[in-house]
């Protein structure tokens, strides 16, 4: 019974967590703003101190590998279903996300997610992935997260 409820909660806002530090994320973030929203969305960066602090349960190494969205009630959309979600949210973009989320629309909707993340994965040439924000990938060992100062193994605080 509770999942039926859960399943028709509203959704009345958006939070899209995009890798801002990927050419192409933050290029797809600069279009998202300009669509027209029947939905509010808001952009944060994955990974960020916003992002975690934001949200505490989640895997913010996998925010980073693929596009994640989250609910105003705490609904968590991945990968295909995100951008499905994000498009449902646009105005001109509403009807598209319906015929994406049809089985044979899925498939389509799949296939653009596995290509831009073939492109990203292609951007860091299969070497190490140093971000700014002290996030760095290892196409081995996946993503980990060294706060600034923390190199050594050992923080310092202010």
């Amino acid at each position: 019974m509770r999942a039926a409820v859960a399943d028709r909660t509203p959704v009345r806002r958006l939070t899209i967590l995009y890798d801002a530090e990927c050419s192409l994320c933050a290029f797809l973030r600069d279009w998202l703003v300009r669509q027209p929203q029947l939905v509010p969305l808001e952009l944060v960066a994955a990974g960020s101190e916003a992002a975690r602090q934001r949200f505490p349960g989640l895997d913010h190494s996998a925010t980073l590998d693929d596009i994640t969205v989250v609910g105003d009630a705490g609904q968590v959309y991945r990968s295909t279903a995100a951008w499905i979600v994000t498009l449902w949210a646009l105005r001109e973009h509403r009807p598209l996300a319906h015929r994406l989320s049809t089985p044979s629309g899925a498939k389509l909707a799949k296939g653009a997610v596995l290509a831009a993340a073939k492109w990203r994965g292609a951007q860091w040439g299969g070497q190490v992935y140093r971000r700014t924000d002290g996030w760095s990938y290892d196409p081995r060992t996946g993503w980990t997260y060294n706060a600034p100062g923390c190199g050594s193994g050992s923080c310092v605080t202010p």
